[in-house]
């Protein structure tokens, strides 16, 4: 029997103010005019809520666009269902930060690119360093709980301990630290902003003695880094196993990045509601269980704890979704992993790096 998902992640909107060079957004993105319309997205709640849902994440692009969300956060709050704004702060004002407590949000999570307002201003695209601190200031006057999420790569890896205080001096109580992961345009720029060993270990290092530092003050979340390890982390839980995405124009996947599975068919909640998505499409029964599993992963006893890993990074590094994650030792494919190491070793960090450019 298939459980219900804990957890939706709404992406209204692609549209964004920022076009950060480490987004893993797909590089087609969806336009305004094939955006789900504020009655969709209500309904898409109301079968979540049917389903089984806690927590709705409200993501994008950046979810400010929409000037329907204080509507998906009340209907939301209607159903019980925890929410969670997951925005750049662009946008974000006294105003709005009020309508949506009032609507029921419960807690918004702002991004920072770095500590240093040049080098985050460089990352993102444009300047939006100072905006993000007025925006943190915002969150507070409203009464809401203030996280926030720095994508960790090879521009910023350097000055993690300064990006922890700046997030606790802004009133943060829990900062996500997530490597980059490399789908869409990080992708793209994969060799300028992968870390070295040595520099991975060292934030790691840094991010201890900060937890300590901070204990009581500042929660400090570690999302490993993926081409650096040995043995893949179970991602998103698995397929198809706790959570699921919605994208702007309504295609249902397993994950954010699932798209990338160029070939895969993902259903729409346009055609059809999420529970027959959720328990019978085609695409999320793909990698659900163990039976689509080849060896070594067939026969290896991590398999009830890392689903053999990231099918999008299988199919990114190798074509087929279906093989052994190549971050795995174990894995045939090791050896690319391996190699893309390497050569971002002997790359220059930033150097001509793309930018998503959809605004």
């Amino acid at each position: 029997m298939i459980a219900a998902p804990y957890s939706l992640l709404a992406e209204v909107t692609h549209r964004c103010p920022l076009h950060c060079v480490y987004c893993s957004n797909p590089i087609e993105l969806q336009r305004e005019a094939s955006e789900l319309a504020t009655a969709d997205w209500l309904r898409v709640l109301d079968e979540a809520g049917e389903l089984g849902v806690v927590q709705v994440g409200l993501s994008g692009g950046e979810p400010l666009l929409r000037s329907d969300l204080e509507l998906l956060v009340r209907r939301a709050c209607s159903l019980g269902i925890y929410s969670n704004l997951i925005t750049s702060g662009l946008g974000l004002d006294d105003e709005r930060a009020d309508h949506l407590a009032r609507a029921g949000l419960n807690s918004i999570q702002i991004s920072i690119q770095a500590a240093a307002s040049g080098l985050g201003d460089r990352v993102a695209g444009r300047k939006a360093h100072e905006l993000k601190r007025a925006a943190a200031s915002v969150v507070l006057r409203a009464g809401l709980p203030l996280s926030m999420n720095v994508v960790l790569h090879r521009l910023n890896i350097d000055t993690l301990a300064e990006t922890i205080d700046l997030c606790a001096g802004w009133g943060a109580e829990r900062l996500e630290v997530a490597n980059a992961q490399y789908y869409g345009w990080a992708l793209r720029n994969r060799r300028q902003l992968m870390p070295s060993a040595t520099q991975l270990r060292r934030a790691r290092e840094t991010l201890e003695a900060k937890r300590q530092e901070l204990k009581g003050r500042l929660d400090l979340i570690w999302v490993p880094a993926d081409y650096h390890g040995e043995l893949p982390k179970p991602c998103m839980g698995g397929w198809g196993r706790v959570s699921l995405t919605v994208a702007p124009n309504g295609d249902v996947m397993p994950c954010p990045v699932a798209s990338s599975i160029t070939g895969m068919q993902f259903e729409s909640v346009r055609d059809r509601s999420l529970d027959a998505i959720w328990h019978q499409s085609t695409a999320f029964n793909a990698f659900r269980g163990y039976g689509w599993m080849r060896d070594p992963c067939r026969s290896c006893p991590r398999r009830e704890i890392d689903f053999g890993g990231c099918r999008c990074q299988a199919y990114s590094l190798t074509g087929d979704a279906a093989r052994t994650d190549p971050v795995c030792r174990y894995s045939p494919d090791h050896h690319l992993v391996v190699q893309e190491v390497a050569a971002a070793v002997q790359s220059k960090a930033g150097e001509r790096m793309a930018y998503r450019h959809l605004s």
